[in-house]
């Protein structure tokens, strides 16, 4: 399936909405994939030896959070306009290698996929619809195909 114009129109008006406030829905973003799958923790390196450290004040989480949120939903935009996901091949081989490295299976995506459409109906409930959940869905499984892509092939190498 495309990407629709009114797709993408839905889109671009919640992230346009959403990006002055885009270093905090990304925390909240990250804080809902760990408390969905909690288990998930250890498959980034940098919670590992996090100590004491609540992780919401733990800086590098606030960091990759922004990172993933922002490309995310960047990617998103551009969707219709390039006819595919729009990141940098070497990003897209970086992500790749990483998750790879870290294990990531498809139920991880659905968890991030749950995660990031609970963030943004948090963030614009005013805008919430059917039809945006929808627009982000299609936008968000575009983007893990890719991803996943990626990982194959790096997989393989």
């Amino acid at each position: 399936m495309g990407f629709s114009e009114a797709q993408e129109e839905l889109v671009l008006r919640s992230w346009k909405a959403m990006k002055p406030g885009s270093e905090s829905i990304a925390l909240k973003f990250f804080l809902r994939i760990f408390e969905i799958a909690p288990a998930a923790k250890p498959m980034f390196s940098f919670l590992r030896d996090s100590g004491d450290v609540p992780l919401e004040n733990h800086p590098k989480l606030k960091a990759h959070a922004v990172t993933v949120f922002v490309m995310a939903c960047e990617s998103a935009t551009q969707l219709r306009k390039t006819g595919d996901v729009k990141v940098r091949e070497a990003t897209l081989r970086r992500l790749a290698a990483t998750h790879v490295k870290a294990g990531v299976a498809d139920a991880h995506f659905e968890v991030v996929k749950t995660a990031l459409l609970d963030t943004i109906k948090e963030a614009v409930p005013e805008m919430w619809t059917p039809e945006m959940k929808g627009a982000w869905e299609e936008a968000y499984d575009q983007l893990a195909a890719a991803i996943k892509e990626e990982m194959k092939l790096a997989a393989s190498a």
